[in-house]
């Protein structure tokens, strides 16, 4: 196995992390679209491009900290604004654009799946550019799979919190929705406490599991990988 170092661990990082939570904000964006709001697209961030969707603390100062540390590198981009009363059914609509997001993220898993398995494929042929491809993908379906089921928890204004207020009648979708502008520190008490990581790994696992069942990968593949590159 390669001895990976601090410059690789970045290069093998950094282009599925980035994807990872683009790709999450256009999705939000291109379905508000579809749907009749185009704020997003007028704000030029119905783009691919990184540079439009940085966050200066999600995107490079958590991943870097992270990486410095010896963690797995994770972040997450500025939010797409989306005007909901431009939507044609604004709290039907606010669902499906919520839910686009962790779509996104959902797809992306499992593409790096079938990355991982062409690395995994490459590897035991002995080509050289096997194991990078494989590790990278390891990496694709693990920050997808934390970014999609993070974003599914039912706490506004995370994506599942969204989706709850839309489902959720009348007066008890309003008692719901006041709870967006404490819901960052509600979300930073649950992971002082551990209480995030008890909720978010027993589902992860089970996602990782059904991807390496899927591409025939042996069990707690992305486990035992991705502590030997964050190691």
């Amino acid at each position: 196995m390669l001895e990976f170092t601090l410059l690789q661990k970045i290069l093998i990082s950094v282009i599925p992390i980035i994807f990872a939570i683009t790709v999450h904000e256009v999705a939000h964006g291109w379905v508000a679209m579809k749907l009749g709001d185009r704020t997003a697209q007028m704000m030029g961030r119905l783009t691919l491009n990184p540079i439009k969707h940085i966050d200066p603390i999600g995107t490079i100062l958590v991943p870097g900290m992270l990486l410095a540390i010896g963690g797995f590198m994770f972040g997450w981009a500025k939010p797409v604004p989306v005007t909901f009363q431009n939507l044609r059914h604004p709290k039907a609509d606010m669902a499906w654009v919520a839910l686009a997001g962790p779509l996104a993220n959902l797809f992306m898993a499992i593409i790096w799946g079938a990355i991982t398995k062409l690395g995994v494929v490459l590897y035991k042929s002995e080509i050289a550019l096997g194991e990078p491809m494989f590790y990278m993908g390891i990496v694709g379906v693990l920050s997808n799979a934390m970014l999609m089921m993070l974003n599914l928890l039912p706490l506004p204004p995370l994506d599942g919190g969204r989706i709850l207020v839309s489902l959720l009648p009348g007066p008890l979708s309003w008692k719901v929705s006041r709870i967006e502008p404490y819901g960052f520190y509600i979300l930073l008490a649950l992971i002082y406490f551990g209480v995030l990581s008890l909720i978010l790994w027993p589902l992860i696992s089970v996602f990782l599991s059904l991807v390496e069942a899927s591409f025939y990968l042996p069990d707690n593949f992305f486990t035992i990988f991705s502590n030997r590159l964050f190691r």
